[in-house]
């Protein structure tokens, strides 16, 4: 029996301005920057840091990484009545401005090719340091790290948006067009307006353009709309000039969390119940497919990659997506991704493509990004000869779901509907003034009646509004099916949920949040449950 290996580490809160100073001992990301540097740099911010007239900070907190050191902070003014994100930077004087470009200009081809360096911050670094050397200048702590962040910032970072690519509470990232304030979708805040602008359409097509280049993209004139995969993994869809918005180019960022979300998060943030999840846990491993379902910024594709720790760790998988968003902790996975045409039509690779080969890879589990046309037909035929999926659509209710997979462009007849399990149900709604994500619905297909043909379904789990709680409404096909092949009692079935139910609690009150440590409690649950609960100190019944 393998050993139970787990390290747990509980989830670092959003960093407060009087505990910046403790953090960079901890951030391995920040490794150029020693804690005297980063006390002075941060300590200046701070003094710097004045709120326009009329306005109030609500909230100031760090960003930072291995060369960036800046701060952000919430504003709101009565007169306006909204909330603003004010980014603060390390400031340059005009000397300062001036030798930033000149370096920059020694290093056009470290900026052109970024790619083409394989530790391209170290190799950056000791340029810089040789032609600052040959400038004569020396410039030490604080100083230093100001030329060398404004420095990056022009050439291998993100320009402008760097410090909000690198703030973790941040989703999306919004530009409209040139003289336009940048518009970001923070965590907490919701939709906020930046202080960050692109005044000129020269300026901001020329960042558009270097946004493709990052992402190993072109975009022109010709071929005025790209989507991407941004180098830390971000989604991003551009479009340049005014062929096709009016307002000039524009991008649209969603970004990549590093640390992807668990079914611990979706618990504590009430996305879902414990009850949900355990029920989730039993049928994903037992091979029930589910289809998750919502609008745009539901939080499908987050809870699907969430209950995707689920699978048994050595099953197989391969996963299709138009861009990589999907992260799973499993070693027996195939990550597919498609491929734009080189000439004309030729050479693009689909999701319809991707999903014909996967059928001959002997997959377990499949799990594809999102179904919108006839690779649908062909998921819901891997459904009917054995394979388990997982996917998302766009659709804000079951009745939705299933009228929007019957019918054109996707069109999959309705028998052969019968062969998904589960449709999952989220959106974004309120509680209270505060926006949140909810699971509205879990309901089961439960058959095709014999007389109407009228697709039957079931719902097992219902959010109720009033109460903020997830309410058990229903019986489940899916569990009396488990239970069978199982060769359970419904005692033993209803212990094994609850039993499953524990640990994740367990989990949850303990702040057991990480990926990989939530991996590996769940992994070793399903290799030996006595033993794990056991371990975790969670009581047998």
């Amino acid at each position: 029996m393998p050993s139970l290996r787990l390290s747990f580490r509980k989830k670092e809160e959003t960093p407060k301005r009087e505990a910046v100073f403790e953090i960079i001992k901890k951030s391995a990301r920040g490794e150029f920057l020693d804690q005297d540097t980063f006390r002075t740099l941060s300590k200046r911010l701070s003094q710097e840091f004045e709120p326009p007239e009329g306005w109030i900070e609500v909230e100031g907190y760090p960003v930072y990484g291995r060369f960036v050191i800046s701060s952000v902070h919430i504003l709101y003014s009565d007169e306006e009545n909204e909330f603003v994100y004010h980014v603060n930077e390390p400031s340059l004087d005009e000397d300062e401005l001036k030798l930033v470009k000149d370096v920059i200009s020694k290093l056009e081809y470290y900026a052109a090719n970024p790619r083409e360096v394989k530790d391209k911050v170290s190799t950056l670094k000791s340029k810089i340091d040789s032609i600052l050397e040959d400038y004569r200048i020396k410039l030490e702590g604080s100083d230093y790290f100001r030329i060398l962040y404004h420095i990056f910032k022009r050439t291998i970072l993100y320009g402008k948006i760097t410090p909000m690519m690198y703030d973790p509470m941040i989703e999306d990232i919004s530009c409209n067009g040139y003289g336009k304030y940048i518009y970001i979708f923070h965590r907490k805040y919701t939709n906020l307006r930046t202080n960050i602008i692109f005044e000129e359409p020269d300026e901001l097509d020329s960042f558009v353009v270097n946004l493709a280049q990052k992402c190993g993209k072109h975009i022109s004139i010709a071929e005025p709309m790209v989507d991407a995969t941004m180098p830390d993994g971000s989604r991003i869809q551009m479009t340049l000039g005014r062929e096709v918005t009016d307002h000039g180019s524009t991008f649209t960022i969603r970004k990549f969390r590093e640390e992807p979300v668990t079914p611990i998060d979706l618990i504590a943030w009430k996305t879902f119940s414990s009850e949900q999840m355990a029920y989730l846990w039993l049928c994903i491993e037992n091979k029930k497919s589910l289809i998750f379902a919502g609008g745009t910024a539901s939080g499908k594709t987050t809870s699907m990659n969430a209950i995707s720790l689920f699978i048994p760790r050595r099953s197989k998988i391969v996963t299709i997506e138009d861009t990589r968003e999907l992260m799973l902790p499993h070693e027996n996975w195939i990550p597919g991704v498609t491929r734009d045409a080189f000439h004309g039509d030729k050479g693009a690779v689909d999701m319809y493509d991707l999903l014909r080969a996967a059928l001959r890879q002997r997959p377990e589990y499949i799990i594809v990004g999102e179904v919108r046309g006839r690779e649908a037909l062909t998921l819901f035929q891997a459904m009917a000869t054995g394979h388990t999926t997982y996917s998302t659509l766009h659709a804000d209710s079951i009745s939705g779901a299933i009228h929007r997979l019957e019918n054109p462009p996707i069109g999959v007849p309705r028998p052969m509907l019968e062969a998904l399990d589960i449709i999952s149900i989220q959106a974004q709604t309120y509680v209270g003034d505060k926006r949140v994500r909810r699971n509205m619905e879990i309901a089961e297909i439960v058959g095709l009646d014999a007389h109407t043909k009228m697709l039957r379904t079931s719902t097992v789990f219902q959010w109720d509004s009033v109460k903020d709680e997830h309410t058990m409404v229903g019986t489940s096909k899916a569990l009396e099916e488990i239970r069978r092949q199982r060769g359970w009692s419904v005692r033993e079935l209803n212990e094994e949920l609850d039993r499953r139910r524990r640990v994740l609690e367990f989990m949850t009150s303990n702040g057991i949040r990480s990926f990989r440590d939530v991996a590996h409690v769940i992994h070793a649950y399903q290799v030996n449950p006595e033993r794990a609960m056991k371990y975790l100190g969670v009581e047998e019944l």
